[in-house]
């Protein structure tokens, strides 16, 4: 079991990435926007982190910015999951520190069979993460 934080501004998306989630087996807390997201990642130092990239108050790229300037968080591995399709967009995305990066709309083996190689990355770059 995995502790996942998902950001995700769409309530209908939301759900069903934690019912995905949890159904696999992690934990999982949510959040609505980019501040809340923050926040729940500083209080819960997750495995993993699930973004959305356009959101209020903090966009997903300045999210994932400030978790890599984040000590505590900088080596949280990062699924960047959004609609924006653009061969530059997902440059963007991974220059400011996200891991991987899928596409809106997802088909869900997809997602989690990526959310898994993300923790297996993670543990093995970080071998007390358990």
């Amino acid at each position: 079991m995995a502790r996942i934080v998902v950001v995700e501004d769409d309530a209908d998306i939301l759900r069903l990435l934690e019912l995905r989630l949890t159904r696999a087996g992690h934990e999982v807390t949510c959040a609505g926007d980019g501040v809340e997201g923050l926040e729940a990642a500083q209080r819960e130092h997750p495995d993993a982190i699930v973004l959305d990239w356009m959101m209020p108050r903090m966009s997903g790229l300045d999210l994932c910015r400030e978790l890599r300037g984040d000590p505590a968080l900088s080596t949280t591995p990062v699924l960047m999951l959004t609609a924006k399709t653009q061969p530059l967009d997902m440059e963007r995305a991974l220059a400011s520190g996200a891991d991987d990066y899928l596409m809106k709309p997802f088909v869900s083996a997809e997602f989690l069979a990526r959310v898994d190689a993300l923790l297996a990355r993670g543990r093995d770059a970080d071998p007390l993460r358990n």
